[in-house]
């Protein structure tokens, strides 16, 4: 049996994040190569890893990656077990390296690659939790296309914002955090994009409340218009009071930009 120094067992030890003893098995096996070694454990416990994939993932972090000169933009969900987990340096950096590598397919939804899918595994054999690859999307640059983008400290919510025209760096980052803190949330950039489903449930409930009330037709019609006007000013995304400064609307800080679409994504959640 060869021998095997600590300096390569603490260095295969940095890289799974496994026990000492099962590193320095794995290289014995190996005959001291580490590269192999680092293979050989990954074979042996990602069978035991399969076992565990139907443990609940309800943790996880949103990453984020805009490429150089706004060329395109991705985010991704990395989910996991445990909160511990999801702040673990090496999750974190895990996920913005999907990130990162999300910015390399086309535009739309993104599935894992085999890279991605390299990196998940690397983790699950170091965690020993079930880690999964949630979703991901792109968005394509191009035609003055920018990006502004914020991850909350605590990676569970994550906003992406498409833009073209003027608007600084700062702005953007800024009316990403408007997106993650607004209550309520925005639904839509303007009150034509909010999700047809929505406008139908709330005026349904407009629409009840009016006819319970009693009122006359058309007084109840008149309630039923100033209440869905009063909706679509609190959700789509250009009406609402910007939350760093209360006395000017999104609109108003856009100025003469447009924002073509936003992103935002919850661990554990649906798109925004």
């Amino acid at each position: 049996m060869p021998e095997i120094n600590a300096k390569d067992v603490m260095k295969l030890r940095n890289k799974t994040g496994l026990a000492m003893m099962a590193c320095k098995k794995a290289l014995q096996e190996a005959s001291g190569d580490i590269e192999a070694a680092e293979d050989l454990l990954r074979k042996q416990l990602k069978g035991k890893m399969e076992t565990k994939v139907d443990r609940a993932a309800g943790e996880g972090r949103i990453g984020i990656a805009v490429a150089d000169a706004h060329a395109g933009a991705a985010i991704v969900e990395l989910k996991a077990e445990t909160d511990f987990t999801a702040k673990n340096d090496k999750f974190v950096d895990a996920t913005n390296r999907i990130a990162a590598m999300a910015l390399a397919a086309g535009a739309g939804q993104v599935g894992a690659t085999d890279d991605m899918t390299a990196i998940i595994d690397d983790l699950r054999i170091s965690t020993g939790e079930n880690i999964s690859f949630g979703r991901g999307l792109k968005a394509d640059g191009g035609n003055g296309a920018r990006f502004g983008s914020y991850v909350h400290h605590d990676g569970k919510t994550g906003v992406l914002i498409e833009c073209t025209g003027d608007i600084a760096d700062e702005t953007l980052r800024q009316l990403c955090m408007h997106v993650t803190a607004a209550v309520p949330r925005p639904l839509g950039v303007t009150a034509d994009d909010i999700p047809a489903d929505l406008v139908e449930k709330e005026r349904k409930f407009r629409v009840e409340q009016a006819v319970e009330s009693g009122k006359p037709q058309e007084i109840a019609e008149k309630i039923v218009q100033g209440g869905m006007r009063k909706f679509f000013e609190e959700v789509a995304l250009l009406e609402q009071p910007f939350v760093m400064d209360q006395s000017k609307k999104i609109k108003d800080v856009v100025g003469g930009a447009t924002i073509t679409a936003f992103h935002r994504w919850e661990v554990g959640g649906h798109e925004d």
